[in-house]
């Protein structure tokens, strides 16, 4: 029996997350803000399929809430074998429109506290040879398109650097990137998502067992659904100033701005 560590588990892909890992006989430390939420979640989890589901409540944009995870996730006692870095959040409006504390509360989430997380996880991992991690990013990282975009570009970067690192320790980590997932995202952040086309909708459960078979072989980057896939060869090869032009003007239709 192995134990997961799912941060942002009690929605969206953390709870795909959960859920599948849950089912596939882990057991599972679920980590979010809303303790009667977590509760709620590994009551109804270690029902179903009969595992630990132990919750850690946490807000990781503060530095106590990233110590808290830490400190488990460096527990040799009870190790980690698989953490999922999922928590995150999109703010409202153009560059500017968006106040400097909430621009410096994303990074703290989706930057300082992924590194901190990863780096006490991996520690762990090396020492016993053997562990995974999935940092969750976003299609985002591939545009120019706000500081979203750029949090998980760095996510992209760091994790893929970081895996080349600890080749041949036993220790694999990979970046998520799905596109649009129907998950409580945009609610949270207030956007509205009537406009966005049906096509480029993908569902939580599907992305995430994409994501643990690309995990299993190996592979350091995850763009879940072939629509994607495709979307994201092109902007390789499509010239960064009209790359730049076109996210900007889809962005505010559709995404975190």
């Amino acid at each position: 029996m192995t134990t997961a560590l799912i941060t942002g588990s009690t929605a969206g892909i953390g709870a795909a997350f959960a859920r599948r890992l849950a089912a596939d006989g882990h057991d599972l430390v679920l980590v979010a803000r809303d303790t009667a939420r977590l509760r709620e979640q590994a009551t109804e989890l270690h029902d179903r399929h009969g595992i630990e589901a132990e919750v850690l409540t946490a807000d990781l944009a503060d530095d106590k809430g990233i110590e808290t995870v830490a400190e488990r996730l460096g527990d040799r006692r009870s190790p980690v074998d698989l953490l999922v870095n999922n928590a995150g959040f999109g703010n409202k409006g153009r560059f500017l429109d968006v106040s400097m504390d909430d621009e410096l509360r994303m990074l703290k989430v989706h930057c300082e506290a992924v590194l901190r997380l990863t780096s006490a996880a991996t520690e762990a991992m090396r020492e016993r040879g053997r562990g995974g991690v999935v940092n969750v990013a976003s299609v985002a990282a591939f545009v120019p398109r706000g500081t979203y975009g750029a949090s998980k570009a760095w996510v992209v970067q760091f994790t893929q650097g970081a895996a080349k690192d600890l080749a041949g320790t036993g220790v694999r980590l990979m970046a998520l990137c799905p596109g649009f997932v129907r998950t409580e995202f945009h609610q949270r952040a207030g956007m509205g998502t009537d406009n966005i086309p049906g096509w480029m909708w993908l569902d939580a459960d599907k992305v995430v067992a994409e994501a643990l078979e690309d995990l299993s072989r190996g592979k350091t980057l995850s763009i879940p659904d072939p629509r994607y896939k495709t979307l994201m060869g092109l902007a390789k090869v499509a010239p960064r100033g009209l790359l730049g032009t076109l996210s900007a003007r889809t962005g505010r239709k559709y995404g975190p701005q």
